[in-house]
């Protein structure tokens, strides 16, 4: 089975880092088409705005929320798109919504309400692979320079947040109740922060990173030592966390025992 990430990942240049965390060119799902051989659609934290292309040259440009569980489609048709990572915080002031709003959702940029996102819409639906980074460049300096100060701050208390809640080879994620306290703002606060402007909450942010961590390194490694290098507890706790957001245990995940394919949801109603 198949994973939907994209064929090749741009990073973001500094002047669109307060914006966007990277720009994915290649090959996605048609949920419109016949279907071929399936995949699987992992969870991911990130809102993502898509300009999608599908055989017939017909476009459409979405907005994908972040997902919470891991999912298992029918494949379809693939389709060239552009996926532009949104930043934490930003989707607000680019989509006019909070990103809690966009959670499991799949919905038209141009649908969403206020008058920014049809803006916005309009403005990147011809997006196209190289040339995108050339568009975006464009199109969003400028959006977030509106904010006043206390947005500015709270961005930056939620990128900092985020940075030491996600997991990489270096390092562990940090505790929730700690980075409240190094950060000087309550756990309420932190969790109204995500709530906002990333969707889900801390923790549920920190085992997302955690599940993906093994997702990119299993099989490489023994499972007590991918558990402890990734901030388990032990072994058995990786497993019941793997298992709940992908729906199986990594071993049958990697060996490919994994639960039955269903067709693609339609788009969401706004």
């Amino acid at each position: 089975m198949t994973n939907d990430v994209a064929e090749r990942t741009l990073p973001a240049p500094d002047a669109l880092r307060p914006w966007i965390d990277g720009i994915e060119i290649g090959a996605a799902v048609d949920s419109d088409s016949a279907s071929r051989e399936p995949f699987t659609r992992v969870p991911d934290a990130a809102t993502k705005v898509v300009v999608r292309v599908d055989a017939n040259g017909h476009r459409d440009t979405l907005v994908v929320g972040p997902r919470t569980r891991a999912t298992y489609h029918t494949s379809k048709r693939l389709a060239s798109c552009v996926q532009v990572r949104l930043g934490p915080g930003t989707a607000r002031p680019l989509l006019g919504v909070p990103a809690v709003e966009l959670v499991g959702r799949v919905v038209r940029l141009g649908d969403l309400p206020g008058a920014s996102a049809r803006q916005l819409a309009d403005e990147l639906r011809w997006l196209e692979g190289e040339d995108a980074v050339g568009r975006l460049m464009e199109v969003l300096p400028g959006r977030l320079a509106a904010g006043d100060g206390a947005d500015r701050s709270r961005r930056e208390v939620l990128r900092a947040a985020v940075e030491a809640l996600s997991t990489d080879v270096e390092r562990v994620p940090s505790q929730v109740r700690e980075l409240a306290r190094r950060l000087a703002v309550s756990e309420r606060q932190l969790r109204n922060l995500f709530a906002e402007g990333v969707g889900v909450s801390p923790k549920h942010f920190a085992r997302i990173g955690r599940v993906r961590h093994v997702l990119a390194h299993g099989g490489g490694t023994g499972w007590a030592e991918l558990a402890a290098s990734t901030g388990y507890y032990d072994q058995s706790h990786m497993t019941a966390d793997f298992r709940t957001l992908m729906g199986v245990p990594p071993r049958s995940f990697f060996t490919g025992r994994l639960p039955t394919a269903q067709p693609c949801q339609s788009l969401s109603r706004v």
